[in-house]
């Protein structure tokens, strides 16, 4: 077995901050912003930054880890009355639930990182419960 050690702040400084994120914004937009640095469990654990906002996002397959490492963003997530907004800053964490809508919008620019399980649902309309 090899013995990877990754380096997250090396792995961040060949990365840029993608300004003017969309929740329409082509995958391959993301190259150069984001990095994939292996898995856990069955989660994609990546990392990077952004300015602009996302699309809906839900995983089916478990539990979201998400950490901010600079920065501050909202994330919003689906509740049954509707979306609810929380703030996120520097060294906060929060552990997502399987199957919740959610989504990202951070005015300033945000970097985190994300050990995400797959699949990742998408949705690019503006209420996931009813159109989705």
């Amino acid at each position: 077995m090899a013995i990877d050690i990754k380096d997250v702040p090396k792995e961040l400084s060949n990365l840029t901050m993608m300004m003017g994120r969309r929740p329409d914004s082509p995958h391959e937009d993301s190259e150069g912003h984001f990095a994939g640095l292996g898995s856990f469990n069955g989660a994609a654990i990546n990392v990077g930054g952004f300015q602009g906002g996302g699309c809906w996002e839900r995983h089916t397959k478990g539990d979201e880890f998400f950490y901010i490492l600079d920065g501050e963003t909202d994330l919003v997530v689906m509740q049954d009355k509707g979306p609810e907004t929380v703030k996120m800053g520097k060294g906060s964490f929060y552990v997502m639930p399987p199957g919740v809508w959610h989504r990202f919008q951070s005015e300033k620019g945000v970097t985190l990182m994300a050990l995400t399980p797959q699949p990742t649902d998408h949705f690019y309309g503006k209420d996931p419960r009813k159109e989705g």
